[in-house]
């Protein structure tokens, strides 16, 4: 399978994901960022060798083409929104703002995020295995969809 097609096909699996879709629409970050963000470290892991930036932007989902410059433009807007996020995580909590109970639902979300990973990592070899762990899967993510839909709802917008 050629480059393009792998990570076309791995970004729309990603960017499709329904957890991804609530995540993204509340976080600091584009979809157009998000994407350029993943295409820039993850396709080089893909594709197994170092990439220029003009091959990074081809990969892009648009038909459109990206030019370099706007690749990297980009690419920077992701990067100053990811740093400037981080900060404002390390802000509140030098502040004392995580000691607060009215983060906990958010720190609830994280703990179910992890367990979901961490779920898609351990997946079984056998198949009456597997086919609980599917269904575990799913629960999880049906629990994770309707919690941060809650959260992210503007009545329960709250720190």
């Amino acid at each position: 399978m050629k480059l393009k097609d792998s990570t076309t096909a791995w970004l729309n699996g990603a960017l499709n994901d329904p957890i991804v879709k609530i995540l993204t629409k509340n976080c600091q970050l584009t979809k157009i960022q998000l994407e350029t963000l993943l295409i820039d470290i993850l396709a080089e892991n893909i594709s197994g060798k170092q990439l220029k930036y003009d091959e990074k932007a081809r990969l892009r989902l648009t038909k459109a083409k990206i030019s370099r410059g706007s690749f990297n433009r980009t690419l920077a807007q992701s990067k100053d929104n990811v740093i400037k996020s981080i900060y404002t995580v390390l802000l509140l909590g030098y502040l004392g703002v995580f000691e607060s109970s009215t983060l906990d639902p958010y720190l609830e979300i994280a703990n179910k995020l992890r367990d979901y990973v961490e779920a898609h990592q351990d997946i079984p070899g056998k198949k009456e295995e597997l086919e609980d762990h599917v269904k575990l899967i799913e629960i999880i993510r049906e629990e994770l969809e309707t919690s941060l839909k809650r959260l992210s709802s503007p009545s329960n917008q709250s720190l």
